[in-house]
């Protein structure tokens, strides 16, 4: 509990959680092969120095990581060691995590703050009270500690409202107080942007304590005339919300992806739009942009909201649209190796196809993006040019009071877009200058990104040093474990039965990853994929359990045979093809085919945990086993090698090949 109250602290408090938090991304981001939003400027030496004090800073958050959860994997592996029925005692244990997945849905769904969080974690930690010779009214009072923490987590000084959705924690600003506006975002919100920036739009939508977005009035007469620099004459009815609809000679029916509080949407209806169908994924930014903006979009009768990945949308809406807009939902703040963001598979070739074929003739797709560096830039026009056969048309709108500015590309029928440009002086006149902005393009043309390889923000299939960096740090910190807890055998002296359990860690984890992966092309990256995927994966496990106690004399060849087939199925099987189908129908297909390995791995994981002497020591091999599988993951997603389940069927043949003595009878063949 004491590493845990130091690191819930550091997360809570605001002068660390906003200032620590925010150095470590400013020191890390002058390493290269990667986007981070807005780096900060740094020379050489300063790359080195920052980047190793941002490690050091990084390692002691990972320690503290640590230092909280080895007691509780020690005590799981004392008592399964010690347990005189050991199926009865893993199954408990995996009905356990069954259990605190849901938990994890209903918190999600609700929106529910960290304390509420820490109050279930509370109730569970009650049982363990005393244990280790620790006092109870100590264990008691740390615990209170961890509640008046979480409680913290939400507190903005200077800050309105904060609201947490599934995904991210949001907060507001009135932006109407410019000069505490300033002052606040500049040491709060970590944006390393002018500071009139801060005093853009009406209000200010803070995620994860950076700025995400502002809901903007562009109402007649709404926009100050006092102040050109921040407010162009010449672009008075030309912000970037505007222009997608001016670009089509009749935008009856409009689509609007990633439309957040309703700027986007705004234009479209400004512009003459007859139907805008809006979709957000994030269910709090939706609710923001009906209580905040200023024109309220998201009550007009033309306009239809749908709370969905964008993705998804594309995959089941049976609509045609003059104009589809992709609104800034490109989200540079988080990582760009996680297979799982929110934006990845939005911007891949075969997203972009499926845009494409909702168009109505004469339609047009604008996507705005912001495209920091050159890479970027490429690779979304190459993107575009791949799909619509024809390089699109690409301006940069500047970041001023009207919007925030980014990289517009206009792909579909340029021909009666460009003839619109023509025929408005006004917008002619922007749209050169906008052109002159651009940042230059590459000679050649980086990767394009796909579903196999959706990492937008990385220059080439390599990993980039940062992440090298950070695995060094992992590796140091097991040092530092080994050392601490006087283990230096933890590795010495495995045979033949820590490595198979090893081998089915790796592939049971590189499985996992992989089906939450594939998943969300199909679902979307909504956040209850996870909890599909996992909920499935851990009633797979469970019927495993079962399915091996009543079929005791069940030789365990047919369940080898069986859980490499399935392997190799789903390596063939595109679950795109179910994309059709109906959300939860399609959820309960895509959970039960890609768990179904689960099914087999688990009636050989279970035997063979059985019959082993020491349970502990297999249940660590079998955890470095699923560390060496992330690993593994990281490698082969983002270096692009496809045969990622084929290396999954390898380890679980390896696992076969070295399967414990006690088992090798019955599984022979």
């Amino acid at each position: 509990l004491v590493p845990l109250v130091i690191f819930a602290g550091l997360l809570a408090l605001p002068p660390s959680r906003n200032y620590l938090g925010n150095s470590i991304t400013d020191l890390l981001s002058g390493a290269s092969g990667h986007e981070i939003w807005d780096p900060t400027q740094m020379s050489g030496l300063q790359r080195v120095i920052g980047g190793a004090i941002g490690l050091a800073l990084t390692f002691g958050m990972m320690f503290l990581l640590w230092a909280t959860f080895v007691p509780v994997g020690r005590m799981l592996g004392s008592s399964l060691n010690k347990h005189p029925n050991t199926l009865w005692a893993y199954s408990v244990n995996v009905a356990g995590s069954l259990v605190g997945i849901w938990l994890f849905v209903g918190c999600s769904a609700l929106g529910l703050p960290p304390v509420a969080w820490f109050i279930v974690f509370v109730a569970g930690a009650m049982f363990f009270l005393g244990q280790g010779g620790k006092s109870k009214l100590v264990d008691l009072g740390l615990l209170a500690v961890i509640l008046g923490f979480g409680a913290l987590a939400g507190y903005e000084p200077g800050w309105g409202e904060t609201r947490w959705s599934p995904y991210q924690k949001l907060s507001i600003y009135d932006t109407s107080r410019p000069k505490e506006a300033t002052t606040i975002w500049g040491k709060i919100g970590g944006e390393r942007r002018p500071a009139t920036v801060a005093n853009f739009g009406t209000h200010m939508i803070g995620v994860n304590n950076v700025g995400y977005q502002a809901t903007v009035d562009h109402r007649p007469g709404a926009i100050p005339t006092n102040d050109p620099e921040k407010y162009p004459p010449d672009q008075l009815g030309y912000s970037q919300y505007d222009v997608p609809p001016k670009l089509h000679p009749n935008p009856r029916k409009t689509l609007v992806v990633g439309a957040g509080s309703g700027n986007d949407v705004a234009g479209m209806l400004r512009n003459g739009a007859q139907s805008v169908i809006a979709v957000e994924i994030d269910p709090e930014i939706i609710a923001f942009g009906r209580q905040l903006h200023p024109e309220k979009p998201y009550d007009d009768p033309r306009v239809t909201v749908v709370n969905d990945d964008a993705r998804s949308y594309f995959a089941t809406t049976t609509e045609k649209f003059d104009v589809i807009a992709f609104g800034l939902l490109d989200s540079h703040t988080t990582t760009a190796m996680t297979n799982a963001r929110l934006d990845h598979y939005v911007y891949t070739l075969e997203s972009l196809r499926a845009a494409k074929s909702l168009l109505n003739p004469g339609g047009i797709i604008v996507l705005s993006f912001e495209a920091q560096k050159p890479f970027m830039l490429t690779r979304m026009s190459g993107a575009l040019e791949s799909v619509f056969g024809r390089e699109p048309l690409v301006f940069r709108v500047p970041q001023n009071g009207y919007g925030w500015g980014g990289v517009i590309f206009v792909a579909g029928d340029q021909d009666a877009s460009r003839v619109q440009i023509a025929a408005d002086p006004k917008l002619d006149k922007l749209v050169k200058q906008w052109q002159a902005n651009l940042p230059e393009k590459l000679s050649e043309s980086p990767e394009l990104a796909t579903d196999d390889w959706p990492y937008i923000y990385l220059e080439g299939r390599r990993i980039p040093m940062l992440y090298l960096l950070l695995a060094g740090s992992l590796l140091a910190l097991f040092a530092v474990g080994v050392r601490s807890l006087k283990l230096p055998q933890i590795v010495r002296g495995w045979d033949k039965t820590q490595t198979h359990f090893f081998l089915l860690g790796a592939a049971f984890m590189l499985l996992e990853v992989q089906n939450i992966s594939k998943a969300a092309v199909v679902l979307g990256n909504t956040w209850n994929v996870n909890a599909v995927i996992i909920s499935g994966i851990l009633l797979m496990i469970l019927a495993a359990n079962a399915l091996s106690a009543v079929a005791q004399r069940v030789p365990t060849w047919p369940f080898y045979f069986a859980l490499i087939g399935s392997c190799l199925g789903l390596y063939y099987l595109d679950l795109a093809t179910f994309g059709f189908l109906p959300y939860r129908q399609k959820a309960a297909v895509v959970g039960l085919l890609t768990s179904l390995p689960m099914l087999f791995s688990g009636v050989i994981f279970i035997r063979s945990f059985a019959n082993v002497q020491r349970k502990d020591a297999a249940l660590g091999a079998n955890l470095f086993g699923s560390l060496a599988g992330a690993l593994i993951q990281s490698v082969t997603f983002v270096t692009g090698i496809k045969a990622l389940l084929l290396i999954v069927a390898g380890f679980y043949l390896g696992a076969i090949l070295l399967k414990p003595r006690s088992v090798a009878k019955s599984a022979m063949v």
